[in-house]
This record gives structure tokens, C-alpha cells and sequence, in this order.
């Protein structure tokens, strides 16, 4: 019977030690996340009330330069909403396969694009597309699991589309995004609408506004506006208190 048993203690030892390094910081003080059996496509790792899901992987970037992106999602009409400037520093937070980052890129010719992502996969595709089309003003960095490596006030816009709920530790990238921010800089995140059951994404895979405010707000952003015009997506505009 013990034998039985043993796969089951192991994970029970296992799943306890974490909860006990997640239960506080390196500080000593209270942790803002807690853990909990996973739900299908979760972590199992909670935030203010929020199950963080799983990160999609280099192996989905075909599916995120897919040709129908443009009518599913109105690309154009979302950077048209950024309002950016030309000589602007725009930080891509997950840039993935560049999708974004390549179009702000062009709307700046004076300025830069800083493409951050985890995956060595995901700057390698950018990188072969900066080499080949001889672009100048987008600088890859790899970003850590709780900091994009972003200098303090060295950008206008931060913008993160469809990756703000994969972050494994979304305080702490939030604090160094808002400490990267110059004064008047703004951080637009985009995420599938929660509220809408129509839209096409996994329920893990979308945040109301009403929780993205509550995390914004706890690390210093209000929400100045929410601009209802695109298909499937929020596209709030949060600024520094």
C-alpha cells in the first residue's frame, strides 16, 4: 500500500515546498501569488484572484503571423490607437515573432523598438528578419521572468498584446515596466475580452477590464481610457498615478 502512496506523497512534498517559497519573498514579506491544483491550461499559480495560464510557445508562431490576423484582430486600427510618434521608444513586451514590433517600427523612424521576449526561439525569428531586411531601429533584449531589462525612464510606450496573463511574475515585470516608463509615458495592454463569450480564446486566455485595472492599479497605472473599437480585444491605455 505504502508503495502506492509514494507517487502521491512526492507530489504532495513537491507541491508544499513550493507553496512555502511562494508564501513569501526573498524579503520576507507576504508573496502576492499562491498555488493551487491546476485547471486545464493553468499553472496552478494564482494572482489577485487570477489563474496565470500557460506561455505560448516559439512553436505557435506561425499562428501568430497568420494572414486572417489583420481582419480577426484589426491590427492596423490597434497601432492606429497608440497614437505613436516618430521619434518615440517603444517597448514590445513578449514580442513573440515580431508581429507588432516590426509595424511600430515603421511609424518610427526617428526612434526605436525594443523587442523583449523569453524565448531565444522567438529573437532568433526577429533576428533573421532585422538581418535581411537591414532594419536599424529595433533592438532585441532577452527579458527575464520578472524583468523586460529595460533601463529606468528609457521609454515613451510600453505595449503587451496578448501576453500580460502568461506572465509567471506579473508584480514584478509590472514594477520594473512602470520604473522603465518616462514621465508621461504610457503602457497600452491589449487582452481578449473576458465579458464577450463570443470571442473565439480559451477563458484563461482573455481578463475583463475590471481585473486588469485591479492589477494595474496595484503596481501605480490608471486606466485613462478603454477604446471599444476593436473585434475581440481591449485596448486600454494605463498611465502612471
Amino acid at each position: 500500500m505504502i508503495f502506492r502512496l509514494l507517487p502521491f506523497l512526492l507530489y504532495l512534498a513537491i507541491f508544499t515546498s513550493c507553496t512555502a517559497q511562494q508564501g513569501k519573498s526573498p524579503k520576507g514579506e507576504s508573496s502576492p501569488y499562491t498555488l493551487k491544483t491546476p485547471s486545464p491550461n493553468g499553472t496552478g499559480k494564482y494572482y489577485m484572484g487570477r489563474e496565470i495560464s500557460y506561455v505560448m510557445g516559439h512553436l505557435a508562431a506561425d499562428w501568430l503571423e497568420r494572414p486572417e490576423r489583420e481582419q480577426e484582430e484589426n491590427v492596423s486600427q490597434a497601432i492606429e490607437n497608440m497614437g505613436i510618434q516618430s521619434n518615440e521608444r517603444i517597448a514590445d513586451i513578449g514580442a513573440g515573432s515580431g508581429y507588432y514590433t516590426f509595424r511600430m517600427a515603421r511609424k518610427v523612424p526617428q526612434g526605436k523598438v525594443f523587442a523583449v521576449d523569453l524565448q531565444l526561439e522567438m529573437l532568433d525569428i526577429m533576428k533573421q528578419r532585422i538581418e535581411r531586411e537591414d532594419i536599424e531601429n529595433v533592438e532585441l533584449i532577452r527579458g527575464s521572468e520578472t524583468s523586460p531589462k529595460l533601463e529606468v525612464n528609457s521609454v515613451d510606450l510600453v505595449t503587451m498584446v496578448d501576453v500580460y496573463h502568461e506572465l509567471s511574475h506579473p508584480r514584478e515585470t509590472m514594477q520594473n515596466i512602470v520604473s522603465a516608463l518616462r514621465p508621461g509615458g504610457r503602457f497600452v495592454l491589449l487582452e481578449y475580452r473576458m465579458e464577450d463569450s463570443t470571442v473565439p480564446i480559451k477563458r484563461l486566455h482573455k481578463m475583463s477590464e475590471e481585473q486588469a485595472v485591479r492589477e494595474m492599479e496595484s503596481v501605480g497605472l490608471r486606466l485613462r481610457e478603454n477604446m471599444g473599437n476593436l473585434p475581440w480585444q481591449h485596448f486600454m491605455v494605463f498611465v502612471k498615478e
